[in-house]
C-alpha cells in the first residue's frame, strides 16, 4: 500500500500546480460536446474519490463479498456542474479526500486488505485491489486527458 500512497500524494502535489498553469480555455474546453473538459474530469476525479472512500470503509466491516454499487459517472459530473465552479474550490476538494483515502489506506488493517467485494459480471476483487485500481483509475484520467496539450 506504500507505494498507492505514494501515488496518491504525488498528485495531490502536482495537480494544484498543474491546473493554475493552465488558461481558462485549456480547463474549459470540451473536445467534443458529450466528452469533459479538464475542470469536468477533476470533478469527476473527485466523485470517484467520494464513491471509493465509502467503498474502502464499508468492505470492512459490511457483509462479505461486498457489493459495489456503480454510479451514473456523466449525471454526477453534471449535476454538480464542476464547468461552471471555481477552479480553486475543485482542486481543493480533490486535494482534501485523497488525503482522506490515504489517512483510510494507512489505518486499514494488513488482514483487511484481502476483504473481497464483487465488482459485478461474476468478479470477485480484493479491497487491496479495489485500492490500486482507484490509483490506476486516477492515473488513466491525468495522463492520458489533463496532461494531453490540445493541439
Amino acid at each position: 500500500m506504500k507505494n498507492v500512497i505514494a501515488g496518491i500524494n504525488h498528485w495531490i502535489g502536482f495537480i494544484p500546480e498543474e491546473f493554475n498553469r493552465m488558461t481558462e480555455k485549456e480547463l474549459n474546453h470540451r473536445p467534443m460536446p458529450h466528452k469533459w473538459s479538464k475542470k469536468e474530469i477533476l470533478g469527476h476525479l473527485c466523485d470517484s474519490a467520494l464513491n471509493n472512500m465509502n467503498r474502502f470503509i464499508k468492505i470492512q466491516y459490511e457483509e462479505h463479498p461486498y457489493v459495489i454499487q456503480s454510479y451514473n459517472q456523466d449525471q454526477w459530473v453534471l449535476v454538480q456542474n464542476y464547468q461552471e465552479r471555481p477552479l480553486e474550490e475543485i482542486v481543493n476538494l480533490f486535494c482534501a479526500l485523497n488525503k482522506q483515502i490515504i489517512h483510510i489506506i494507512t489505518y486499514t488493517p494488513n488482514d483487511r486488505l484481502s476483504n473481497l467485494c464483487d465488482i459485478g459480471n461474476n468478479q470477485l476483487k480484493s479491497m487491496e485491489w479495489l485500492i490500486k485500481d482507484y490509483l490506476e483509475h486516477m492515473e488513466h484520467h491525468i495522463n492520458n486527458q489533463i496532461l494531453i496539450k490540445k493541439e
